[in-house]
Order: structure tokens, then sequence, then C-alpha cells
């Protein structure tokens, strides 16, 4: 039973993938530049679920997906027309799909009609291009009226672009008269490939059909189909559910028709069926060697065969290799797997186990560093040998939860398609930066942000199409979707070309709603960040997308939930841009340990840009507003850590203190004035939020090598400080000492 269900999660996992794919494929299906290969994609994975499905005894689903599969081989075959209708309509129907797998994993029914209207709509769109049944009463319905049969039941009849809708029998017996009376040498520049096909007697009993795989083969070339009915019972032994044909196919196909192509037609079926492939290459043509006029013909005595269009021996035992079965990817069962599917539970303990081996390695450090100098040599190399290997296991670790931003990134196209219909407008989604990894609890913390933001940027930055005429825009707005590193973190964006924020609208409507005090002043800056405000909308009506005022002010605190920060960035009729900012990771970090007073800190290693000890010359204060002091060039704003967070017995001239350069992922620089910098560190991020409360300028916490807890710092909350300090702290610099410049 156990083993039952391990099966079945793995189906539904898999699952799960292939209804991604599904979505993906059918989102960039459109009318008039239709992909084979993207239609091939999304039939095979519906396909994948109905076989899996057919396997675990799920009868409503595998129903659900027969007609879904029905109209996607329609498609296949230039039978049913792309139209935006039915693009619509597989959305919808994927959609069902996903819940009858919902319904299935959780083993329950589904409620009566949850598949009607769909499978309406899907036989609507089957029925405008199916052709009538020649058998049967005069006023029969077209096959793909019929009502779905059960998965033990015989084949469903399927339309087809050259035969007659009777099913899988019908189909094949069909052209027996032709494919034996049809005998040709193989055409120049050709390859007759013979495919002998005999599945066992059960096959339509795990969902899968014949038909489609000779229909499969047809599309490789020029096909001969040859049924084979002598394992035929008589009608009193016939039994509907089992299969007792067989077929030999004769393929015609070009040389770039190959053994794989062959095979990837019976991927899901192989180990249910005796599959044999062989291959006939033309005969070799004769190429006469160019005769010497003082030398005698020669005799020919061997034809020499031309150069072009080589093929190599067939394999036929390749083809009866077992491969994995419905929803498995169509990989073959006798490589060597790269992959393993791994709970991840298990995953999250690992991770806490390397932290807490993290914590360990520095605590032993810390205690070594009180040995006597030159001594226990042995013991300080073993203990270096550790701390790289225990960093090589921290970054493994760390690559396994990591996961491309793809998985959130492939969900936009269908929100963009919706918001543009609900809005009536006009909308290119461009993304960039896919591939770009992060850990996966930071992944699936994604989706709301984005969903809200793209939301925001359709409904309220996006023009109509006619006032974007009317600009000199492009009648469909864009909307860029990017993420890349940066300076340690991932840097998402969401940029629109629409008309900005309407800054005078956003401070009446927060003035209105009693968000901000009446004839208060406020930069361009803070008027942006007004819209994450809870309870503020400027949409002067509540619809589906926006105007109740509970999006943006959710995207900040699930942003700054996990360590993150947004910032917003708006141009008046040239668009917006939202950054989003988030740690690579949620567990370990490299980072510089420094002290203030008798408080420890840890700032990320990937902010630091160096540190220093100024003199007085490149010290300079600005009245009523901060201290300054010329690094490399350019003027950097000096942040006192003692200030900010009000500690005492700090050294608070920067002459005789540090000052550690940091570089914020907008690409500014801060000069953070500490006591003293006591070296590099691998860190536990410990989230300080969830154990304590949010602190400002305080991105986490972790455990250093003697115990004391530390804080670790965040350079653009310590930024925003800053700017909202009292003008009281500048300090005067006319009298400092004058040391030398001198870097540390």
């Amino acid at each position: 039973m156990e083993d039952l269900s391990r099966f079945k999660q793995t189906y539904f996992d898999e699952s799960a993938e292939l209804l991604a794919v599904a979505e993906s494929g059918l989102l960039r299906l459109t009318p008039g530049e239709v992909d084979s290969d993207e239609v091939n994609a999304i039939f095979r994975a519906v396909h994948s679920i109905k076989g899996g499905g057919g396997a675990f005894g799920f009868t409503e689903l595998v129903a659900f997906a027969h007609e879904f599969e029905t109209v996607m081989d329609g498609v296949r075959n230039s039978a049913i027309p792309v139209t935006t209708e039915l693009v619509d309509t597989l959305i919808r129907a994927n959609d069902v799909l996903g819940q009858m797998l919902a319904y299935a994993r959780e083993g329950e029914a589904a409620p009566p009609g949850t598949t009607d209207d769909t499978v309406a709509a899907l036989r609507r769109h089957l029925s405008g291009e199916a052709k009538p049944v020649h058998a049967g009463p005069a006023h029969a319905e077209p096959a793909a009226a019929k009502a779905p049969e059960p998965v033990a039941a015989a084949p469903a009849a399927y339309p087809d672009d050259e035969d007659d809708e009777a099913g899988i029998f019908g189909d094949a017996m069909a052209l027996i008269e032709a494919a034996r009376a049809y005998e040709n040498p193989v055409p120049e520049g050709k390859i007759r490939w013979t495919v002998t096909f005999r599945p066992k007697a059960d096959l339509l009993m795990s969902g899968n059909e014949p038909t489609f795989m000779l229909r499969a083969l047809r599309r490789l070339g020029e096909a001969q189909i040859d049924c084979s009915v002598e394992n035929l019972p008589t009608l009193q032994n016939l039994e509907a559910e089992l299969l007792f044909l067989s077929w030999t196919v004769t393929l015609i196909a070009d040389p770039d028709v190959d053994l794989e192509k062959i095979n990837d037609v019976f991927e899901f079926v192989a180990d249910e069926c005796d599959i044999k492939i062989t291959a006939e290459a033309p005969p070799p043509a004769v190429v006469e060697a160019p005769i010497a006029e003082s030398e005698p013909a020669p005799v020919a005595t061997e034809p020499v065969p031309v150069a072009a269009a080589p093929v190599a021996p067939p394999k036929a035992p390749e083809a009866a290799k077992p491969r994995a079965n419905a929803g498995g990817g169509g990989e073959h069962a006798g490589l060597t797997s790269h992959t393993i599917r791994v709970d991840l539970d298990k995953i999250d303990r690992l991770v806490n186990m390397v932290g807490e081996m993290v914590i360990t390695q520095a605590m032993i450090a810390e205690h070594v560093r009180e040995l006597p100098q030159g001594e226990f040599q042995e013991l300080l190399e073993g203990l270096e040998q550790l701390a790289q290997h225990t960093r090589e296991l921290r970054e493994s670790v760390m690559s396994i939860r990591a996961q491309p931003v793809s998985s959130v990134f492939s969900r936009m196209p269908r929100l963009v398609r919706e918001c543009a219909a609900a809005t009536a407008k006009e909308v290119q989604l461009v993304t960039s930066g896919e591939t770009t990894e992060v850990d996966k609890t930071v992944v699936e913390n994604l989706v709301d942000p984005l969903t809200h933001m793209i939301r925001n940027s359709i409904d309220h930055g996006l023009e109509g199409p006619d006032e974007r005429e009317r600009v000199g825009k492009p009648r469909a707005g864009t909307v860029h979707l990017s993420a890349q590193h940066r300076s340690g973190r991932i840097v998402i964006e969401i940029t629109d070309d629409g008309r900005g924020i309407n800054r005078p609208k956003v401070l009446s409507k927060a003035i209105e709603k009693g968000l901000v005090q009446p004839g208060a002043s406020l930069s361009d800056e803070e008027i942006d960040n007004l819209i994450f405000l809870p309870g503020f909308s400027t949409a002067d009506q509540v619809s589906n997308l926006s105007g109740r005022g509970v999006g943006m002010d959710v995207v900040r605190r699930n942003i700054t939930s996990l360590g993150g920060r947004i910032g917003v960035y708006s141009t008046p009729g040239e668009g917006s841009r939202f950054v989003l900012s988030l740690p690579l990771t949620l567990a370990v970090l490299d980072g510089m340990v420094i002290s203030v007073g008798e408080e420890r800190f840890v700032l990320p290693l990937t902010n630091i840009v160096e540190s220093l000890r100024p003199k007085p010359a490149d010290l300079h204060g600005l009245v009523g507003k901060c201290d300054v002091m010329m690094a490399r060039g350019e003027y950097v704003r000096l942040v006192y850590l003692h200030q900010l967070f009000g500690i005492p017995k700090a050294v608070t001239d920067p002459t005789r203190a540090l000052v550690v350069l940091v570089e914020t992922e907008d690409g500014s620089r801060l000069g953070l004035v500490v006591d003293e910098v006591l070296g590099q560190q691998q860190v536990v991020i410990k989230s300080l939020e969830a154990n304590f409360r949010r602190l400002d300028g305080v991105a986490a916490a972790t455990i250093l090598g003697d115990g004391r807890v530390a804080l670790i710092l965040d350079v653009a909350g310590l930024r925003e400080m800053s700017r909202h300090h009292e003008s009281g702290t500048t300090r005067a610099v006319a009298a400092l000492p004058a040391p030398e410049l001198e870097p540390v």
C-alpha cells in the first residue's frame, strides 16, 4: 500500500509539471502561427496525465482528459483551426484537468457537472470539423458528440484528416487493401522503415490508444498500415475491453527521420507492447570514374556508394527497451537516471544541520584563537581544512534548494492575458533572466507580489489602445519582467511603458483617506511610496483587479518578511519601474563581523567595497543634512551606527574609527562608521521578525562563535534610516586631527 501511495505521489508531482508545460504552450498558441512542436508538447502532456490516471483507475479524470486529448489531436492534424476562442477553451480545459487532479489527489469524487461546460465547449470545436459517420442510423450524431466512455471500454471514434470516424478498427482496416496493393522500391534519398507493433491485450485499460501512434507514424512520412486480425477471437469470445489486433507499418521517410524519432512515437507504451523496427536504405548509385584518354577503360566490378545520406544500421533491440510509463517524461528505463525526487523536508533538515555545523565550526575557531601562537599547528591546519569543507558543503546544499525563477515567471503570461481581456487593453509581456536561481523558499513567496504588481501595471499604468495612439505610443503596451543577480541578492524588476504614477492624484487621494496630513510637503519618492500604504488606491471604482487598497501593501509586507525591499521609480508619460531586492538564500551567508561600542554586527560580504580610515581633509559637513567623505574621487554619505542604534561607548571620530564603504543594489554607496572590523565569518541566518519583531536597518540575526547574538545589517535600510534621522546629528569636522588615509 505504501508503494502504491508513493507511485501516486510521483504521478501527481509529474502531472503538476505537465499541466504547467501544457499551459505555457497554450499561452503561446496563436491563430495563424501554429508551432507543431508546441502542439505536440501540449498533446503529450495531456496524454501522459491521461495514461497515468488510467493506471490508477481515475475514470472521471481519464474521461475528461480523453475529450481534451481528442481536440488536441484534431489541432495536430490541422482538422481543427486554431482560433482565439479555441485557445480560451483549451486553457479552461487545462484548468479543469488540474481540478480533476486535485480531487483525485484528495481521493474525492468531483462534484457533478464539474466538467460539463468545458466538455460541451470542446465538442463544439470538434464537431465543427467532424465528418459524418458512414455506417449506422441515418441521423446518428457525430462521434464527437458521444458521451465519454469509461476507461475500460473500447476506443471512441476520432476524427482523421483522411479516414472515416470509425475508430481504431475501421481506421486501420480501411487501409489494409491499399497497403497490400501498394509495393514500390525505396525512392532515391528515402529510407524504408518497417515497424511491427504488437500491443498487449490490456493496453486499452491503461488509457493508451494505438490510433494515435499510427497517426503519428503517418506524420513522419508515407505510411502503409497493415492490420493483422489473426488473433481476433470469435464473436462469442470477444471481450470489448481487450485488444487483439497488431499492425505492420511500412514507412517511407526522409533521412532526417531516425530510429529515435520512431521510438518517440511509442514512448508511453514501450513496456506494454512488442515493437520491432528495421530500416532499408535505397540501393547505392553507381558512380563511374572519369576515363583518361591514354588509358583503357576499366571494367566496373563494384558500384561506388554515393557519400550522401548514410544510414546507420538499425538496432532492433533498442526499440524494444522498456521506457517510462505514461507520465514518466519519456526517459529510457535502461538509461541511468540523472535526477532523483527528494522530499523537501529532508532537504530542510539537511540545511538546518549544515547551519548548526557552521555555528559549531565558528565556536571552535573562536576558542582556537586563545591558543598560544606557534603551537598546535596541525590542529590549526585541520581546522582550516574543516572550514573549507564546511563552506563547500554549505554551497552544495544551498544549490540543492536553488530553483530558477522561471517556475514563477511561467505563470505570468496567463495573468497578463486575463488582465488584458478584463481591461480591454493590448498588452505584451517580455521576460528575461528566467534562469536566474534563488532559494526555493524565496521563489514560493514571489507569486503573490508579482501577481499584484503586474495587475497594478496593467490596470493603472498602461493606457488604453486609443489613448496610446494619441500620444504616439504603440497600441500594445509592454510589461517587462526581469531577474538578475546583483550584489549577492536577486533583483526582480517590473517595468511598464505606461503613463507613470499620477503624483498629484496619489497625494490628493492620500490626504482624502487621512493617510497624509493636509499641506504636507512630500518629495516625489515619498509620494510614489504612498501606494504601498494599507487601504490606499487611486481607482475610482472597485473592479475585479483593483480598487480595494489591499494589493501593494501586501506586496511590501511579503517582500519585507523575506528580508527584501521594494522600490518604485516613475517618469510621468513614460512608465514606471518596480524593483524587488531579495536575498538569494534564507539560510547561510558570508559576512564581516564589525564592532560598535560593545555590540557586534554582521555586514553581508557582498555589500562591502573596502574599509579605510579617512583624514580630516576628506570629511565635510552639510549643514542640517549629514556628513560626507571624499573616497576614490566621489562623495559618500557617512552613517554613524552608534547614533542610529543608540550605542554608548562607541568611537565617534571617523579619523580614529574605521569607515566601511558599502554598496547597495542600485549602485549607491554609504560609509558606515564603526569601531573595528573583527574578521570574516560564515553566519547562519535566523529570522528576527519570526522570533522577535521587525527592526529598521536589520535584515536578520545570527549566533556568533562565542555564543552571542549579532544582528545582520540591511544596507539599504540603513540608508533610509539615515535619511530620516534628525538633522541635529551633523557633527563639526573642522578640528579633527589629520592622520593619513590608510586602507585597512
